[in-house]
């Protein structure tokens, strides 16, 4: 099985230290093991997505001296591929329409923020069958519905990062309590959710060891969840370590003071850019 990766950020601001750390370090992996490298752009945030933040993403990670072996994906152009896989969750009768605040509903679809899922959501609508769905709703898993699928034997994942190695399966009490009925769709903004359309695209690139940062290992159980219940393959999965700031956050896009392109443009080589994040 050849070894194939992605880094996949999401157009809505510059590339910083975090970022340089987790392409670098995917781009190495891959090549260590005579893999592949891969580039793809999580853009279905309409609102954020810029297409002057994805030409200088570019610019950055060609300077870095990375390479990818194949043409850049973006979820925008390809989100009439999401529709199966909703549809084969509606027909499981894993779905059910919400009428919440649309506010509520537009963070939970979008790219996670430290790691964490939103506020565990009540089940107003929980009630309500896919039927009734009018415009304006979005749809949810059925979580109690989804993991009585298995009988039991829920799916897992392995993982090779350095502060969680090994095999977890996921726990169907921490999926209730934890996870809950997240969103899957706003169906009035065509939106599909970020940690669904990532795993989607994992699937339809062939990837099969997901390098990307620790802060998203908790996501890891829904995607995990998702794929088994489409039969579809599950990746390995890499968290590494976060390049912090003094005060101990992650980086962030609010950092603007360590993007990459200011780096560049006050005379930093890519060499001094793996030394500073520790490669």
């Amino acid at each position: 099985m050849t070894f194939r990766t992605r880094f996949a950020p999401s157009p809505t601001g510059p590339l910083h230290l975090g970022h340089a750390y987790s392409a670098i370090l995917a781009h190495d992996m891959a090549r260590a093991a005579g893999g592949e490298f891969l580039l793809r752009m999580e853009n279905t945030d309409r609102e954020r997505s810029k297409a002057k933040w994805e030409a200088l993403i570019l610019e950055d990670l060609a300077w870095l001296g990375l390479s990818w072996s194949e043409p850049v994906l973006r979820q925008s152009d390809n989100l009439d591929s999401y529709e199966a896989p909703l549809a084969r969750l509606r027909e499981m009768g894993l779905l059910y329409p919400c009428n919440c605040s649309r506010k509520d509903i537009r963070a939970a679809t979008a790219a996670p923020q430290e790691g964490a899922f939103p506020d565990l959501y009540p089940g107003t609508c929980k009630h309500r069958d896919v039927s009734s769905w009018q415009p304006g709703d979005a749809l949810r898993l059925h979580m109690d519905r989804a993991l009585a699928r298995f009988g039991g034997n829920l799916p897992g994942f392995t993982e090779t990062g350095e502060k969680n190695a090994g095999f977890h399966r996921i726990e169907a009490a921490t999926a209730l309590s934890r996870i809950g009925d997240v969103v899957l769709y706003r169906k009035d903004d065509a939106v599909i959710a970020y940690f669904l359309a990532s795993a989607l695209d994992d699937v339809a690139q062939q990837i099969t060891h997901v390098v990307r940062g620790e802060d998203l290992f908790d996501f890891t159980a829904i995607q995990v969840l998702l794929l088994a219940l489409l039969g579809l393959p599950v990746p390995v999965y890499h968290h590494h370590l976060l390049i912090r700031d003094e005060s101990g956050r992650r980086l962030a896009k609010r950092d603007d003071a360590r993007a990459i392109s200011l780096f560049r443009a006050d005379g930093a080589t890519p060499k001094d850019i793996r030394e500073k994040v520790g490669l």
